[in-house]
């Protein structure tokens, strides 16, 4: 959004072009995150202390990870709203590549929304099984290869690959991509708890 502003303005006023540099957008990106997540946090977390939307934890899991108990979750709520606030302030939204990572990005926060909801209203202290998240994942994994495949166009393929994708290449790619998108968030979770 204020890259098309910045271009309109730019017609007029030449210092404007400065925004058509993705390393200022990417930095002016991280400021607006890191400045949301500032203002909306402290609030955020009030009212999930007040609503106590507090973290049940197992208790066979180590004595250490008893002192969680009761701690605010649902906290990627927060990480979500900065995070798409900031592609649609700063990204490129004529590219269609940044909304298929916006949505990927989305679809996993659901996922991490219905395991904490499972958590916290249900009070299942296992929240969803991990046979569950991995078919979602690996769903949202498998869309996400679809459509690249498949989306591909001559006028904005990378210069080292042929304009068309080889049947070949697109057998290989999709049955990959399902656990490639859950593979780093099994042992994220894992360690955080």
């Amino acid at each position: 959004m204020l890259l098309e502003l910045a271009q309109w303005l730019a017609k007029d006023i030449r210092a404007f072009n400065v925004f058509s540099y993705i390393t200022l957008r990417a930095v002016l990106a991280c400021l607006t995150a890191l400045v949301i997540t500032f203002l909306i946090g402290p609030a955020l977390i009030r009212k999930l202390t007040a609503y106590k939307v507090g973290q049940s934890v197992r208790d066979d899991g180590p004595q250490s990870h008893l002192a969680k108990a009761g701690t605010p979750t649902m906290g990627g709520a927060l990480i979500l709203t900065a995070i798409t606030i900031t592609v649609l302030l700063w990204a490129d939204l004529e590219n269609r590549l940044v909304w298929l990572v916006l949505w990927v990005t989305l679809g996993f926060g659901a996922i991490g929304w219905a395991d904490d909801w499972r958590k916290v209203v249900q009070k299942n202290p296992d929240g969803m099984r991990s046979r569950e998240k991995f078919f979602w994942q690996s769903l949202i994994g498998l869309v996400a290869a679809l459509y690249l495949a498949f989306s591909v166009s001559a006028t904005n393929t990378p210069p080292m690959m042929n304009s068309t994708i080889s049947w070949r290449t697109i057998t290989a790619m999709v049955p990959s991509a399902a656990p490639s998108a859950s593979a780093p968030t099994s042992p994220m979770n894992t360690s955080a708890g």
